[in-house]
C-alpha cells in the first residue's frame, strides 16, 4: 500500500456510511420519534409548535426576530397573500462584539442584558404609535404549552448566558420590551428555525411538510398529521440534533468529551457547521501524529480549538484544478508556509469532502425516517424547506442530500422536493406571527 493509501483508507472507513447503515440510523430515528411522540424516554423531544399550516392568504405587516445562534436578525415584513410577501427593512447584529465591549452569548452575560439588546433592537424597526404583532424564531430547545408559552430546556452551539434556561422566553421579552417603554409591539409567536423554514415556504407551496436547518446548528421539523389529543395537524420540532444512534468515530468521540456539553446533541456535532470544522481539525491533528501529514509538525493555527470551521471544510472539499493548488492558498491564509506534496493535498482534500459528505447524507437518513413515518406508503408529493449555510454554499452538499434520498427510497425519491429556504427563519416568524392573527380573528 503507497503512502498515500493508508491515511485515505482511514479517512473513509472513519467518515463513510454505507446504505445499509443510513437505513439503520433512520430505523433507528423513527423509533426515536415514535418513542419521543408518545412522551416515553427517547433522545429525541418531538416538541409541539401549537402552530398549523398557514393558509397562504395571510396579510399585514409583522415585526420578525429570528435568534438562532450568535447573530441576531430583526425585519419588518408586510405579507401579501396569495404566497407573496415583501421585507421591508432588516438589521443584523452579532450578539457577540469583543471590540464594542460586549458578548451577551458568555456565561457572564444576564438574560436581562440579552433580552434588552433584543428589544432595543426591534425598537429600531418599529414605529412609535403603530401596533405590531412578533414572530420570535429561537432556535433552542423550548418545551412548549403555547404559541407563545415556551420554556428553554438547554442551550446548544456553546451559548451559555445565565438565567435564561428554564424560565419563559416571551415573558423575558416581554418583560425587556416594557422597562423600555414598547408596549405597542406584541410577542405572540415563538417558533424554532425549522418551523419558520418550513412556514416560509408552505405559505407559497401547500406540498411542504419538512423544515430543515443545515447551518450552523441541525434540526427538523415536520406536519404531524395526527397529533395525539389534538384536532388537527400541528407542526413538530423533533431537536433531531440530539438523536444519539448514529455511529460515530474517535474524531466524534473526542469533539463530544471537550464539547460544552458532552453527551448531547450527538448528532448535530457530526455534521452541523458549528463542529464539522472541529472534526477536520481533528482528522488532520491525528493523521500529523501519524506522520502521514506534513512529516509529522503541525502548523500552529491546527493547535488550537475550533480553529476551522464549516467555511474551511468547503474550502478544501473543493477540487479547483488537477494539482489541488487552492489547498497551498489556503495554508498561507491561516500563515503557514508549510510545502505540501500532492499527495498531502490529496489527504485534506479528501478529508474535507468525507466529513462534509457524511454530513449530508445523516441529514438524508433522517428525511427518511419522517416521511417514512408521515407518509408510509409514500403515495403523496413532498416538499422539504432547508436553510442554512451548508445547505446553501457548502459544494455538493444540496446534490448530496438528494443523492441519498435516491439512494435510500429508490423511485419513491421522485415524489420529493428540497428547496432552499433562504432566510426562512425571518419571513416564517412573521408568518408565525399572521396565523395567530388569523386564529384569533375566527
Amino acid at each position: 500500500m503507497s503512502t498515500v493509501q493508508q491515511p485515505l483508507c482511514q479517512l473513509h472507513t472513519a467518515f463513510t456510511l454505507s446504505a445499509d447503515q443510513l437505513n439503520r440510523i433512520a430505523a433507528s430515528f423513527l423509533r426515536d420519534m415514535t418513542e419521543g411522540l408518545q412522551r416515553r424516554p427517547s433522545s429525541l423531544a418531538m416538541l409541539p409548535s401549537f402552530l398549523t399550516k398557514p393558509t397562504g392568504q395571510e396579510q399585514g405587516t409583522f415585526l420578525a426576530l429570528d435568534f438562532g445562534g450568535t447573530n441576531v436578525r430583526v425585519l419588518l415584513v408586510e405579507l401579501k397573500g396569495k404566497g407573496k410577501h415583501t421585507i421591508l427593512a432588516r438589521r443584523d447584529v452579532p450578539l457577540a462584539d469583543l471590540s464594542k465591549g460586549y458578548d451577551y452569548t458568555s456565561s457572564t452575560a444576564t438574560a436581562a442584558e440579552l433580552f434588552g439588546f433584543l428589544a432595543s433592537q426591534l425598537a429600531l424597526l418599529a414605529m412609535p404609535g403603530k401596533t405590531y404583532l412578533l414572530g420570535h424564531t429561537f432556535s433552542f430547545p423550548c418545551r412548549q404549552t403555547g404559541t407563545n408559552q415556551a420554556v428553554l430546556l438547554h442551550w446548544t452551539k456553546e451559548i451559555k448566558t445565565t438565567g435564561v434556561v428554564g424560565h419563559n422566553i416571551v415573558e423575558l421579552l416581554q418583560q425587556a420590551l416594557t422597562e423600555r417603554s414598547l408596549s405597542y409591539i406584541h410577542p405572540t409567536a415563538l417558533v424554532n428555525d425549522t418551523v419558520s423554514a418550513l412556514l416560509a415556504v408552505a405559505y407559497q407551496d401547500s406540498q411542504a411538510d419538512i423544515g430543515s436547518i443545515c447551518g450552523t446548528g441541525h434540526n427538523t421539523c415536520y406536519l404531524e398529521p395526527a397529533p395525539a389529543s389534538l384536532p388537527k395537524p400541528m407542526y413538530i420540532n423533533i431537536e433531531a440534533g440530539n438523536f444519539d444512534k448514529a455511529p460515530g468515530n474517535k474524531y466524534d468521540v473526542l469533539l463530544d468529551n471537550n464539547s460544552a456539553c458532552p453527551g448531547a446533541g450527538r448528532l448535530e456535532k457530526m455534521c452541523a457547521g458549528r463542529y464539522i470544522g472541529e472534526l477536520l481539525r481533528l482528522a488532520i491533528l491525528d493523521l500529523i501524529d501519524q506522520r502521514a501529514l506534513f512529516n509529522g509538525s503541525s502548523p500552529a493555527f491546527l493547535l488550537t480549538a475550533n480553529a476551522l470551521t464549516g467555511k474551511d471544510v468547503a474550502a478544501l472539499s473543493t477540487a479547483s484544478s488537477a494539482t489541488l493548488e487552492h489547498i497551498p492558498t489556503w495554508l498561507a491564509r491561516k500563515g503557514s508556509t508549510i510545502e505540501t506534496t500532492y499527495e498531502e493535498r490529496q489527504i485534506l482534500q479528501t478529508a474535507a469532502s468525507l466529513i462534509a459528505s457524511r454530513s449530508a447524507r445523516l441529514a438524508a437518513a433522517t428525511y427518511t425516517a419522517i416521511i417514512r413515518h408521515i407518509d408510509p406508503a409514500m403515495n403523496k408529493s413532498h416538499t422539504i424547506a432547508i436553510d442554512g449555510s451548508l445547505y446553501e454554499k457548502l459544494p455538493g452538499y444540496a446534490q448530496t442530500i438528494t443523492a441519498t434520498l435516491q439512494e435510500l427510497l429508490g423511485e419513491q425519491a421522485r415524489q420529493i422536493n428540497c428547496v432552499l429556504t433562504k432566510d426562512g427563519s425571518g419571513t416564517g416568524a412573521a408568518i408565525a406571527a399572521a396565523t395567530t392573527l388569523h386564529a384569533l380573528s375566527r
